[in-house]
């Protein structure tokens, strides 16, 4: 019995190494697995979105963008030589200038609006953003305040793109002829309002003159545009501009920020 024992431990000490070959065998496959299984640490990491900077950081002073030359011939007798700003939550995206004026029977009303759009990640470049926004003022302008017999085209020579809309309209008894030029230059779009009648005897002005001079006021707006401070060169947005607006801007739309073209009308003589 004394002889057998030693025997026998042999014997299990030697079933017992398969065993832990078979363990060492499997530990070392799943550790392979799980490597194979992890993310390269090499691999690089996606590269965060992009979009094209915007070419204008801010806008002019909306109400020194036309000469005071310009403002006499367009609105001759205008209450307010030096126009009178509308409100605005931030005049550096969105800004409008109000000139009326009654020379004799003869009255005129101009609106200038600018409207800055900043690159976005999540809502496009700038200049794709003011194109669309370019889009819908001239579709308001066709149907502002009652407008009848919208004509629309396409104006070349202003900005990077322009539309003109011209329209009539009937107040108190008088006939208005309205003229809308919105142009887009790069990221900031500029929209002229120019409306005039002729009250009592004086004639309803003609609707060709008015657009040429309307034209006119848009390329002198955009040149000031133009000279502006020019900036805006990352590729990141302004959280501001989320919602696409800064605020109220009156362009295209005569019923927006307190200012209706045709407005504050008065039968008499100046």
């Amino acid at each position: 019995m004394h002889r057998s024992a030693p025997r026998l431990a042999r014997i299990l000490a030697c079933a017992t190494v398969p065993v832990v070959l078979v363990a060492g065998c499997s530990s070392g496959s799943d550790d392979s697995k799980k490597n194979a299984d992890s993310p390269s640490r090499s691999a690089s990491s996606s590269p965060s979105p992009t979009v094209a900077a915007a070419k204008f950081s801010k806008l002019p002073d909306v109400c020194t963008s036309l000469s005071g030359k310009t403002i006499g011939e367009l609105v001759p007798k205008a209450e307010k030589k030096r126009g009178k700003a509308l409100p605005s939550a931030d005049t550096n995206t969105s800004a409008s200038c109000l000139w009326s004026g009654l020379d004799g029977f003869k009255y005129r009303s101009l609106t200038v609006s600018l409207k800055l759009f900043h690159s976005d990640t999540g809502l496009g470049s700038g200049d794709k953003r003011a194109q669309a926004y370019a889009g819908q003022q001239a579709s308001k302008a066709a149907t502002a305040d009652g407008a009848k017999d919208a004509k629309t085209e396409q104006a070349g020579g202003i900005g990077d793109a322009a539309t003109t809309v011209s329209t009539k309209t009937k107040k108190d008894g008088d006939d208005f002829r309205n003229q809308t030029v919105v142009a887009r230059t790069a990221n900031v779009v500029v929209v002229i309002e120019y409306d005039g009648a002729g009250y009592e005897t004086a004639k309803t002005p003609d609707a060709a003159d008015l657009l040429k001079d309307a034209k006119d006021a848009a390329k002198e707006v955009v040149e000031s545009v133009a000279k502006g401070d020019q900036g805006d060169k990352g590729t990141s947005s302004d959280s501001s501009e989320a919602n696409g607006s800064g605020g109220s801007s009156g362009s295209g739309d005569k019923s927006g920020d307190g200012a209706t073209s045709g407005s504050g009308k008065k039968k008499g003589s100046a």
